[in-house]
């Protein structure tokens, strides 16, 4: 139980930064005992999203908030990547089916109740390596290739991708060794 008394405008602060959501945990650090979590809950200020997650009920909608929700899940330690980084960076016109996150190599012990329509990835993301899209991290666009170049990436997918971010000045020619490398046998990423 908390010792301290609930700041309703706290509780508005932090939610503001994630697309109105927010965990238990942040509740309680704004003065929120569950037990009054649970009078919002009846009262209908919040709704919950999922165990541990919820939504200020008269907060806009965000553009991400699929992903901020997929993020609080990660105790805020998770970094989008993959297809679904390309995709917050528009390097594809392609959806990707699973959204991707990437956890500290630290959470590849632990016992997950892993949400449907999520890849987990392991690796420790290092600062420089990533960005931010509203209230949610991603890996930077190099990265991204990086790893999607690691991950098997269809070649077409992945060659296209390269070829926009390079347009957009993104990425460095002289950065793209591991797409170079994974495109080698398929007529490599000038071709």
């Amino acid at each position: 139980m908390t010792n301290r008394s609930p700041d309703w405008h706290a509780l508005y602060e932090i939610a503001a930064a994630q697309d109105g959501y927010f965990t238990t945990e942040q509740a309680a650090a704004a003065g929120y005992s569950p037990q009054l979590l649970a009078h919002h809950l009846a009262a209908r200020r919040v709704v919950r999203v999922r165990r541990g997650v919820y939504r200020l009920v008269h907060f806009p909608a965000g553009d991400h908030e699929d992903l901020t929700v997929v993020w609080l899940w990660s105790e805020l330690t998770g970094v989008f990547s993959h297809q679904t980084a390309l995709a917050l960076h528009e390097l594809s016109d392609v959806l990707p089916a699973q959204v991707h996150i990437t956890l500290p190599e630290a959470w590849r012990k632990r016992r997950l109740r892993v949400p449907d329509g999520l890849v987990l990835h392991y690796r420790d993301v290092a600062k420089h390596e990533q960005c931010w899209f509203g209230p949610v991290p991603a890996t930077t666009p190099l990265r991204t290739l990086e790893d999607c170049a690691a991950d098997h990436l269809p070649p077409e997918l992945l060659r296209a991708a390269a070829r926009e971010a390079l347009e957009r000045g993104l990425v460095a020619r002289d950065e793209l060794a591991a797409v170079d490398e994974e495109l080698r046998h398929f007529g490599g990423l000038d071709s």
